[in-house]
């Protein structure tokens, strides 16, 4: 299997993707943004399929789309009496979007199932070095913001008693959340990235109650759900994203049994 280019590239860019997703996921579990990462997945469809209209690629199309739009959702989506409507609206909206752009870049429809599910065969040596860029430049600011965000996501009223800009964290954590989406797309595709951001943090949180902690279990749910995705996808030749979500659900669904384990006991 590692003898073929495009699975090394495969999993090169699986381990960058689910070391960025079981981070970043901690964090949008604890300020309950599980809403957004999938609001931002019709946006990354479009985006990408806008990349593929104006002869850009995927990535970079939705780079533009999501970093610009995480922050308007974001705040549409604040109250929660509207939350809802807002991303009904705004997921209707993108996914037309999307399907515009791809029927006028004429492209076929297994290039646009491609987009939406992931692919492993179009993963090539630059898009590695894209996602390496991309996750180093997330895994820096995420260092760099990690106390004040740690504190802002997990006490939010003792954050804002103590002067914490919580506005301006709440932008940087927006944008990084629209890259982490846009680098996840290459393996899980647009309509699944929110798989990735969301089911390893939130299985996490079963079984250990620190912060690192949580980080750690994180990342290493989201490694295993890609690598096994990956190894299952090349032996069966069937689609890896089905793979790495069935695995994820699998470990939130045993975090759950666990949690009621132990709460019995």
């Amino acid at each position: 299997m590692f003898s073929l280019a495009f699975m090394q590239n495969a999993y090169l860019a699986g381990t960058f993707i689910a070391i960025i997703c079981g981070t970043i996921g901690v964090f949008v579990i604890a300020r309950n943004l599980s809403f957004l990462t999938h609001t931002l997945s019709e946006i990354g469809f479009a985006g990408a399929a806008f990349g593929i209209f104006m002869g850009w690629t995927a990535l970079t199309g939705m780079l533009i789309f999501t970093v610009v739009s995480s922050v308007i959702v974001g705040q549409m989506s604040v109250k929660q009496s509207r939350r809802e409507a807002s991303i009904s609206a705004i997921s209707a909206l993108f996914i037309g979007l999307g399907i515009l752009f791809l029927s006028l870049s004429n492209q076929t429809s297994s290039y646009a199932t491609s987009i939406l599910f992931g692919s492993v065969i179009g993963i090539a040596h630059a898009d590695v070095i894209r996602v390496a860029v991309l996750s180093g430049i997330v895994l820096l600011v995420m260092l760099g913001l990690y106390r004040p965000l740690k504190f802002d996501s997990f006490d939010a009223i003792g954050a804002k008693v103590s002067g914490l800009w919580t506005t301006g964290i709440s932008v940087v954590f927006l944008v990084l959340v629209a890259m982490s989406v846009s680098v996840a797309a290459q393996i899980v595709g647009s309509l699944l990235i929110f798989i990735l951001l969301t089911l390893p943090a939130a299985a996490a949180r079963y079984f250990v109650h620190t912060v690192s902690k949580m980080i750690g279990l994180s990342i290493a749910f989201a490694l295993v759900g890609v690598w096994l995705g990956l190894y299952l996808s090349y032996v069966t030749n069937l689609p890896v994203s089905f793979f790495i979500a069935s695995i994820e659900c699998l470990f939130y669904l045993a975090a759950l049994g666990f949690q009621r384990l132990r709460v019995g006991s």
